[in-house]
This record gives C-alpha cells, structure tokens and sequence, in this order.
C-alpha cells in the first residue's frame, strides 16, 4: 500500500514550484510597475509644485519693483506683450484678451533669484524660470488699456501676469514643458 501511495505522489513538488514561482513573478512584476507609476507620479507632482514656485517668483520680484519704481509705473508708456516674453502668453489667462498690452515684463531663471543654494542645488534651480508681466487691472471685458480706480479712493489698480516653466527661459515651450500661470491684483495707494 505504500507503494501505491508513493506513486500517486511522484512529481506533485514540480508543478507546485512552478505554479509558485509563476505567481511570484507576476506579484513582483505587479509592484515594480506600482512602485515605478508612484515614483513618475511625485517627480510630476515636485515638478508642477516647483513651476508654481517659480511664478510666485515673478509676481514677488514684479511686487518688489513696482514698490521701487511707482514713478516709472505710473509714468510708463504700454508697449506689446508679446514681444518680448517667449512663454507667458495672454493666452494662458483665460480673462485677459489676446491684444493686450504691459507696462513693464521681466525674465529670470530661480537659480539667480535664490541665494545661498550650494552648487548642486543652484544647478536644479536653473532648470526652472519665470516670466512676467504688469498690466492695467482688466474690465469686466477683458480690456486693459487705461489704469482702473479702487472704488471710492484714489489708488491704481494693477495686475501682475506671472508663468513658471520647468526649463530656462530660452527653451521653455508650451508643447513639451510644464508652465503654471498664476495672476496677482495690486494696489499702489496714492
């Protein structure tokens, strides 16, 4: 009877490895595809988290020369936006009309606006820039062509158009890059 036994068990351990190590490599198959869309997941999340930094870049340094410069603001002649900017597009802002023009725009990369980074890290920043741009507060229209009063005072209502982009500004493109746009109102008090 034990013979009999024996030979109705006689290669049961070669199926059963096999049947396990399919299983296994399918699991581990499963985690790295896991583990790999996570990773691609936060780099694009760091990635878009430190665009929208380098527009709140812009809209501080753009903040910081209007506080300098009121009198050439106030005194400053519109010139076309489009010209000058490679990225930051009117388009970008779905309440600003395509013709619209600025009164002062500025470029940089976060590696020159952020002192003190060692040289790795200065390295990382320069792959981030901003561009931006200061125009009339826009009408319920979209047009921005003459200044726009805060009701019941005297003072000017501006806002400043700033766009963060995950490469230097020189090749910064809509195509293939990430570029936030975000918009700040201010109000210079007379």
């Amino acid at each position: 009877m034990t013979n009999k036994l024996n030979k109705n068990e006689k290669g049961f351990a070669l199926p059963l490895t096999l049947l396990l190590l399919v299983v296994m490599t399918i699991m581990g198959a499963t985690l790295i595809t896991v583990i790999t869309g996570e990773h691609k997941a936060n780099t694009d999340k760091d990635t878009s988290q430190q665009v929208f930094y380098a527009a709140e870049s812009g809209i501080a340094i753009a903040k910081k020369w209007m506080a300098t410069e009121t009198s050439t603001l106030e005194s400053a002649s519109q010139t076309a936006r489009d010209g000058s900017l490679k990225f930051c597009k009117t388009t970008l802002f779905p309440n600003l009309k395509d013709n619209s023009n600025s009164l002062h725009s500025g470029t940089n990369t976060l590696s020159n606006v952020i002192t003190g980074a060692s040289r790795e890290e200065k390295e990382r920043l320069g792959k981030y820039s901003f561009e931006y741009f200061i125009a009339y507060s826009p009408d319920a229209n979209g047009n921005n062509s003459s200044p726009k009063k805060k009701s019941g005072t005297n003072n000017s209502l501006y806002t400043i158009y700033s766009c963060g982009c995950n490469e230097a500004k020189d090749s910064c493109n809509a195509k293939s890059n990430v570029i936030v746009p975000i918009e700040a109102v201010v109000t210079l008090v007379n």
